[in-house]
């Protein structure tokens, strides 16, 4: 099944952080398919003067999104993560992945919602994204990557 996963970095070996997580997550999730090129981005709905590198990798797995997701906060605490955002609260990172979708799954618990719920608004995802499947369809909303880019 084809996932998507966007990464970003602000603090840190940026470039270096995402290459490794990058790496884990062909190690223990699936194949990478493709990725995008590295964006450079001012941090959104927190102030810090650590600009990110963001990116959006095509992966081809076998795996729940559950066990996907274990995986990816698994790698982000290896690769020096010790918090998480919660209630629309922010910080300076050294790794953050987000799974943006999984398929076509609708996916909605407490811990994991799919698609990403924030993906139509963030153009730190929606531009690798469309780098590297510009036709790809929402499977809720059925715009493409393309069509939402436009919307922001």
């Amino acid at each position: 099944m084809q996932l998507l996963i966007a990464l970003g970095a602000n603090v840190g070996s940026r470039a270096n952080t995402l290459r490794a997580a990058l790496a884990a997550l062909t190690a223990e999730v699936g194949s990478i398919v493709r990725c995008s090129s590295f964006y450079e981005t001012k941090p959104e709905g927190f102030q810090s003067p650590h600009a990110f590198l963001n990116a959006v990798a095509l992966f081809e797995t076998t795996l729940s999104a559950p066990s996907i997701l274990g995986c990816t906060q698994n790698i982000e605490q290896r690769l020096g993560r010790k918090t998480k955002s919660s209630n629309g609260i922010y910080h300076d990172r050294p790794i953050d992945i987000d799974l943006l979708a999984l398929g076509d799954t609708i996916c909605r618990t407490q811990d994991l919602t799919l698609p990403h719920p924030h993906l139509a608004e963030r153009r730190f995802v929606l531009e690798p994204l469309t780098e590297i499947l510009p036709d790809w369809r929402h499977p809720v909303t059925h715009a493409t990557a393309t069509e939402m880019l436009k919307r922001i």
